[in-house]
Order: C-alpha cells, then sequence, then structure tokens
C-alpha cells in the first residue's frame, strides 16, 4: 500500500473581479470526517455566497462526492474534485468559499476560479506519501554504535530515537519495501553483532527519505 494526501490542514486565498476566494484543505480518512469538514467550514462561513466542496477517500479513491452549493452546475464541484485527482491524492476534503463581489465570472470564470481556489490549498498543505512500514529496534554493544550511525547516515535511513542502558538500541522508521534492505545490510556490515526487533505493521507518512507516525 502506498498512496499520496495531503500534508496538513491548510488555507489561502485570492480575488478574482472582487469575488473573495478561499480555499480550505484536511486530511480525512472517512467519509464521515469530510462530511464533518465540510459542515465545519460552512458554518464558519455562514454568510457567504458559496461554500462549494469536494472530497476522496479511499486508496483508490472509492468513495467520491462534490458539490456546487448553488453555483451553475458544473463550474465549481467537479472542477475542485478534478484537482484532487490531478494531483493524484486521496484522504482529502476540499471547500473553496466564495464571496461575491458584484461581478459575473461566467461559467469559464467560475470553472477557473474554483480550480485555482483548490490548488493553492494543497499548495499551501504540501503532499505526502502514505505508506506501510514498521518500526525496527537495533540492539547492540556501545563499540558498534558509532559504525551503525555511520551506516544508517551513508543510506539516509533517519534515527528516530536512541536508547542508553547496558547496551544501547536504536529505533528506524522502514516502510516496508526498505526493511529488509536495512536489516540485511546492518546485519552483515555488523558481522551480525546486533540484534533487530521489529514492531507489528503500521500506517506511516513519507515525506522524502523520512516516515512520520504523525505529520
Amino acid at each position: 500500500m502506498s498512496y499520496l494526501t495531503v500534508k496538513t490542514t491548510a488555507e489561502d486565498s485570492f480575488e478574482e473581479k472582487k469575488s473573495l476566494f478561499i480555499g480550505y484543505v484536511k486530511r480525512v480518512s472517512t467519509e464521515e470526517e469530510a462530511k464533518e469538514f465540510v459542515a465545519a467550514i460552512k458554518s464558519k462561513h455562514k454568510d457567504a455566497t458559496h461554500n462549494c466542496s469536494a472530497y476522496a477517500v479511499g486508496e483508490n479513491l472509492n468513495i467520491q462526492r462534490y458539490s456546487d452549493d448553488g453555483e451553475p452546475q458544473g463550474t465549481a464541484g467537479i472542477p475542485i474534485l478534478e484537482v484532487i485527482k490531478k494531483n493524484g491524492i486521496t484522504d482529502c476534503a476540499i471547500v473553496v468559499t466564495r464571496y461575491f463581489g458584484g461581478i459575473l465570472l461566467g461559467a469559464g470564470g467560475l470553472t477557473r476560479a474554483y480550480t485555482k481556489g483548490a490548488a493553492i490549498a494543497i499548495k499551501a498543505s504540501g503532499i505526502v506519501e502514505k505508506v506501510r512500514g514498521i518500526r525496527l529496534g537495533i540492539s547492540m554493544n556501545y563499540d558498534l554504535l558509532g559504525k551503525v550511525q555511520y551506516i544508517c547516515g551513508e543510506n539516509n535511513w533517519h534515527i528516530e530515537e536512541v536508547e542508553y542502558t547496558d547496551e544501547v538500541k536504536l529505533y528506524i522508521l522502514a516502510d516496508m519495501d526498505s526493511s529488509e534492505v536495512i536489516c540485511k545490510e546492518l546485519i552483515e556490515r555488523t558481522n551480525a553483532k546486533i540484534i533487530i526487533t521489529k514492531d507489528k505493521e503500521d500506517i506511516y507518512f513519507k515525506q522524502e527519505n523520512r516516515l512520520y507516525a504523525n505529520i
């Protein structure tokens, strides 16, 4: 399992012919969370002319919904959903709020504006990869610490935590594709003088070469 989603809740805004557009985005894991987010933004902007939205949930975008919220059909909700798809992301909800400025934009202008509102919200958030990974615990004598740290640095394996007791233990978060490679190389280069334990598989967020439990 590996797919892209937004990094964090974010917003951005712009003006188009005196209309104010505010784009909001949030990472969600269920359709219920997406609905709650849309409702929260609508409540926040009760006085707005429109609060148009779209969301996609599931690894394969199993759930897709959108709303024009009173704008001409096809000029708001679908363009927002298309931005989600074109960025290759899922598990996210977007609301683009509009305060009408008195000048009509036309169907093409509305489509461009709602597309931009969704795009700038995603840009403000950033994108991360959602992967299945595992936490590796590497136990060793103190005389091996420097060598193991060097190997990790050489391969861009980020050490999350170090425990110092009668021996030293390092912790690394690794995606499933990399975990066996990490174990194999560390064991080989330390002549099997380390002990590696594995926690159960879990879902992590990957940015560049590092995994995060929460981001």
